[in-house]
């Protein structure tokens, strides 16, 4: 499958069956993400593997959109870790780096035959405080990930793209 078939291949799965995720697919997937490039290669991301019971019901208590996947990933931006532009305030990447760090791990999932969903419908800061985190951290996603449940399916949305004449500008 080249990476065009696999990019709209790939759709958001919010049904998931109760099959664990096998560890070396997990592995695999959280390698995807360390692989990934970020401004500086300051590296300024955590990713926490939700899947026991007691963080996967704190975290269904946080979310409605943990979509009873087995497993949830939670990425973080470590704000003392990111790269700042020093030409202009407030221009920083630690977020944006965390979301490319997901988006790896979100593609060699479906890669391996694991759905996911990028959530941002969660409180971060009480996020943080429920899972004990640094308070230089800030939770930027959650990625409930396991394999489909058989009948799911892509939203209505899913293929409606606005054309490239309406988002890119050749200057």
């Amino acid at each position: 499958m080249t990476f065009m078939e696999l990019a709209k291949a790939r759709y958001s799965v919010r049904k998931f069956s109760e099959k664990p995720i096998e560890k070396e697919k997990l592995e695999q997937i959280l390698e995807a993400g360390r692989i990934a490039p970020t401004a500086h290669n300051y590296q300024p991301y955590r990713v926490y593997v939700l899947q026991s019971s007691d963080a996967i019901a704190k975290i269904r208590e946080l979310t409605p959109c943990a979509f009873n996947a087995p497993a949830v990933l939670m990425v973080t931006a470590c704000r003392d870790e990111q790269w700042v532009n020093d030409m202009e305030k407030g221009f920083v990447m630690g977020e944006v780096d965390a979301a490319i760090v997901a988006t790896h791990m979100m593609l060699e999932a479906w890669e391996l035959g694991i759905a996911s969903c990028w959530v941002a419908h969660f409180p971060p800061t009480r996020t943080a405080d429920v899972f004990h985190l640094s308070h230089n951290e800030t939770p930027v996603l959650l990625m409930p990930m396991g394999y489909p449940q058989e009948g799911a399916h892509p939203s209505h949305l899913h293929e409606q793209r606005r054309p490239l004449s309406e988002l890119v500008r050749y200057l």
